[in-house]
């Protein structure tokens, strides 16, 4: 059987797809709903975004426990049509003259306790919709599928926002994330056998937290990850601001720059798999995660502008560091996750991913802050070079963990 053939993972993945789609959408058109139609400031903007994560950080590990209980489609489900309502409320109180920030960080807090669920659930489900032999390849055309979305969902975004208004571009997202939860119903999986248990949640996190955090390989791979979103979020928060002010980008021409982000990501995810093979599961995240640190050097040495014209050179070096950025996160994506996926067993696949990712969250919560007060304080460049050897340490790190030498056979168990 190959991925083609397979009915269910079609639906998923064509499901996803449309969601991710939809999520650029979103992103842009919230920011603007917030400044444009609630005259909102750059402090609005921070506490909306704070509110779409804060419930990876206080439900996370519950979430992992729930997720291992119930259906995984049936979580899908519900938590797609559930953000499709809530979106669609956005829009008629908007049209309405009905919202305000503290109304709209509400339905945030909601809308991120459901995309929590439906991301542990979206991870932890394709196991059950395919042969282990084609996890690395089913989670490599997600990750495309990421990055094309990457690519043309910000265009496409600013599009719908300049021509039917923020409000509308929100109603275009809801009715993405309904179908998505309609087309998600008609997948057909195998759900694990339920272990008969009567733990207490306490102890089902802890049995999670154990198997992450005592695993020789993947404990690396998880603290290792956590501290790379910490500086990738710092890199998140100053960027997009240093473009703007001291590099002579306007709004436009950072949209187009950035989007050679996603092309690196298409091509990274393209060549994944035949990486693997050649380098092995190891050493190939290795070898991505060692490129981090020179690609967002490219960025700092694009010279800053005196007459605020951007200058060609700063515009390729900008490029070629995103292009490069992308290409790393390609390249690891679908083998960090299918290896996830494979050396965890199945009851405990909810938790293992809510766990690292609600903690990967956690470290966006902190760094973004962070990064955006030491560029205050110390200048943008200054900034960077902290996210530049935070990067690099984070690749030092792993050439000489016992992660490289990971094998996607790797077993061990940690339950004691």
């Amino acid at each position: 059987m190959n991925l083609t053939n397979n009915k269910s993972y079609v639906f998923f993945w064509l499901a996803s797809t449309i969601s991710y789609f939809g999520t650029y959408i979103t992103t842009l058109a919230l920011q603007v709903l917030v400044v444009v139609n609630l005259e909102g400031s750059t402090v609005d903007v921070g506490w909306i975004n704070s509110s779409r994560w804060l419930p990876y950080v206080l439900l996370g590990l519950v979430a992992g426990v729930i997720i291992d209980r119930v259906s995984r489609r049936n979580i899908l489900v519900l938590t797609d049509l559930g953000r499709g309502i809530l979106l669609v409320a956005i829009c008629l109180l908007a049209l309405f003259d009905g919202i305000h920030v503290g109304i709209l960080m509400i339905i945030m807090i909601l809308f991120g306790t459901m995309s929590l669920f439906n991301d542990a659930a979206s991870q932890s489900i394709v196991p059950q919709l395919v042969p282990r032999r084609l996890l690395l390849p089913a989670y490599a055309r997600l990750e495309q599928s990421a990055a094309v979305a990457e690519t043309s969902g910000p265009a496409a975004a600013g599009l719908l926002v300049s021509v039917i208004t923020a409000p509308f571009a929100i109603l275009v997202n809801a009715a993405s994330y309904l179908f998505s939860g309609l087309v998600m119903a008609f997948i057909k999986h195998q759900p694990m056998q339920e272990k008969a248990s009567n733990e207490r949640i306490v102890e089902l996190v802890k049995e999670g937290l154990r198997w992450v955090y005592r695993h020789p390989f993947l404990s690396t791979l998880a603290l290792n990850t956590h501290v790379w979103f910490l500086f990738n979020s710092m890199l998140g928060t100053v960027l997009v601001t240093y473009a703007l002010t001291e590099l002579g980008f306007s709004a436009s021409t950072l949209g187009l720059v950035m989007t050679s982000a996603g092309i690196g990501a298409v091509i990274g995810t393209t060549l994944s798999t035949r990486v693997s093979k050649r380098f092995g599961i190891g050493r190939s995240i290795t070898y991505a995660r060692l490129l981090y640190a020179p690609a967002v050097l490219f960025m700092v040495l694009a010279p800053s502008t005196d007459d605020g014209n951007l200058s060609i050179q700063t515009f390729l070096l900008i490029g070629f560091g995103q292009l490069f950025y992308g290409f790393a996160l390609g390249i690891e994506g679908p083998i960090e996750m299918g290896y996830r996926q494979t050396i965890t067993p199945a009851h405990l696949h909810g938790r293992m991913n809510a766990t690292m990712r609600s903690i990967n969250r956690s470290m966006i919560v902190i760094g973004a802050p962070l990064g955006g007060l030491i560029a205050d304080v110390y200048g943008f460049r200054t900034a960077l070079g902290v996210v530049i050897t935070g990067l690099a340490v984070v690749g030092v790190w792993f050439v000489f963990s016992p992660m490289r030498a990971a094998r996607m056979d790797d077993t061990t168990d940690v339950s004691n």
